[in-house]
């Protein structure tokens, strides 16, 4: 995601409401992720725990916000495609992703003004992650 981040404009990590704010909309979304049956095949593709993910994403969106480099620091580059190759990822993974990221924003509340970026911005990265083409 790109930000600007002059004096006159804040992160969309700032926008937001900073690192609380994505730990909750994280956590949201693998709840919702891990109950709604609506997500079922996308939940299949994290295997038993959702724990490693859940934190990783939490690290992720800090930085791509905005914020923190959390996952720079602590695992490296992202290299988003490279690390998700070894999960099948089609068409259905690929909305049912952004559909739960969507349901997780306006359960958590994210500002109308980043709603609409934010979920053209993850179709975009999601829809890079496919490696299947159905």
């Amino acid at each position: 995601m790109s930000a600007d981040t002059s004096s006159t404009q804040l992160s969309p990590y700032d926008q937001l409401g900073g690192e609380a704010k994505v730990r909750e909309l994280v956590d949201r979304f693998y709840d919702l992720m891990d109950l709604a049956p609506d997500y079922v095949q996308l939940r299949a593709t994290h295997g038993p725990s959702l724990a490693q993910a859940r934190e990783r994403l939490f690290w992720f969106l800090c930085g791509w916000l905005g914020g923190p480099a959390y996952y720079m620091e602590k695992v490296g580059h992202p290299m988003l495609r490279a690390r998700h190759l070894p999960f099948s990822i089609g068409i259905v993974e690929r909305d049912q992703w952004v559909a739960c990221m969507a349901q997780a924003m306006k359960d958590v509340g994210v500002p109308e003004t980043l709603h609409a970026p934010l979920k053209d911005a993850f179709m975009n990265t999601a829809d890079w992650m496919r490696n299947r083409p159905e």
